[in-house]
């Protein structure tokens, strides 16, 4: 196993099987600060990770996905997970869309105790968002070791 297949491997095992994991994710706002530097925003998110995607159920209208849609370059961080990463966030559009029944079905298993409560799936801005992962470092045992994933050319190195 090479060590791209085992940081794919650790994460998995972290963050798959069906769990929903709270991820911190980062955008860039769509006002720049008083002197016009890009500000970021950052908030709690429910997530479902398969294969180097990260899936939330999101509105279509909320403030990051407008902010995604202006600037889809975005970051994470797993407190708990020792996991920090950058990829591009893409709006799969409206839950009920045929294309997003798969990825429906896995969402709605991973998040059952809420999702109804929380979602609208009825109006179109119920939507799926996709985090795809271009990036990130993976922190085993307090820096003990490092592995840095290129997920984009499926590399990886291993720092310890």
């Amino acid at each position: 196993m090479n060590k791209y297949e085992e940081g794919m491997a650790i994460l998995e095992e972290k963050f798959g099987g069906g769990k929903d994991n709270i991820v911190a994710l980062a955008t860039i706002a769509l006002e720049p600060t008083g002197d016009g530097r890009p500000r970021p925003v950052v908030r709690d998110v429910d997530a479902f990770y398969e294969d180097g995607v990260f899936y939330v159920v999101t509105w279509g209208e909320s403030s990051k996905m407008r902010q995604i849609a202006g600037n889809n370059e975005i970051a994470i961080a797993v407190a708990m997970g020792w996991f920090t990463a950058s990829g591009i966030g893409e709006n799969l559009g409206w839950a009920m869309k045929p294309e997003n029944a798969e990825i429906r079905l896995k969402l709605r298993k991973a998040f059952e105790r809420w999702y109804d409560m929380a979602n609208n799936e009825d109006n179109e801005n119920c939507c799926y968002l996709a985090i795809r992962l271009t990036q990130g470092i993976i922190n085993i045992n307090h820096h003990e070791k490092l592995y840095h994933m290129d997920f984009a050319n499926k590399t990886a190195t291993l720092e310890e």
